[in-house]
């Protein structure tokens, strides 16, 4: 079990730089039986992919106001994770970022916070395992078992990763979440059998500013964790709900996995 104040990320680690090889953004679109239509995610390919190589997959979901652009906008994970490349700090890996609002309309628009809004973050799940996964393993060269694959969110998309990941070990060796929000299942609820979760996970991420007014969140599950020996990393960094602690934990997990 790791217990980390604060980290520190290489300087420039989000910045552009000249001179590396880039991976590629691409926005697809899959058929879900979950939810009835055909839905949008953008998929990251590392530089270099190839079909002749087999490569592990990280699912990264966004917050209740986002949808499958809002990482690649406000979060630039392409950037960080070329330059985690560059500096030979990765795993080979395809990234995935879904919208985990599993409904017919699926825009983060009107209240954002409506129950019909908040229920479709729950039903991703389904979507995510028996729709979105398979379409992935399909049409890119990825390894297919749990142990080269990683969920991991920011806020609501946080508390997704707890919530699926943690009641799909059979699926994820790899969980984390970035300042988890309220939607986080009770701790006894996302971990009834402790060694159970412990023997299945290879690394489970907590993170979260400690100016965050959803700190509470992180606190009591990173507490059930401890006290039920359950190995966990927790970083309680300088910072708010906000994406430098998002761009961060990113940052950071991407170069645990895999």
């Amino acid at each position: 079990m790791n217990h980390q104040k604060y980290t520190t990320q290489a300087a420039g680690y989000d910045q552009e730089r000249e001179g590396i090889e880039r991976g590629k953004i691409t926005m697809i679109e899959y058929p879900s039986a979950t939810v009835g239509n055909t839905r949008k995610a953008r998929v990251y390919t590392p530089p270099g992919y190839s079909s002749t190589e087999k490569y592990s997959v990280l699912y990264l979901l966004h917050g209740i106001g986002g949808d499958e652009d809002e990482w690649y906008t406000h979060g630039t994970p392409q950037i960080i994770l070329d330059n985690l490349y560059a500096d030979h700090k990765l795993k080979p890996m395809i990234v995935v970022l879904p919208n985990g609002r599993a409904m017919l309309n699926d825009r983060a628009e009107g209240d954002i916070f409506a129950p019909d809004k908040l229920e479709a973050f729950a039903t991703f799940e389904s979507d995510l395992l028996n729709d979105l996964i398979p379409y992935i393993e399909a049409n890119y060269s990825v390894l297919t078992d749990r142990g080269h694959r990683a969920l991991a969110g920011l806020s609501m998309g946080g508390g997704q990763s707890l919530n699926m990941g943690l009641n799909n070990l059979d699926r994820f060796a790899w969980v984390g979440a970035f300042s988890a929000a309220p939607n986080t299942k009770e701790p006894e609820l996302l971990v009834p059998d402790p060694q159970k979760t412990s023997a299945a996970l290879n690394v489970l991420w907590l993170s979260c500013g400690d100016l965050d007014s959803l700190k509470y969140v992180s606190d009591r599950t990173h507490a059930y964790f401890s006290e039920h020996k359950v190995p966990h990393i927790w970083v309680e960094e300088q910072g708010d709900h906000d994406w430098p602690v998002w761009k961060n934990g990113l940052y950071q997990f991407a170069q645990l996995i895999f």
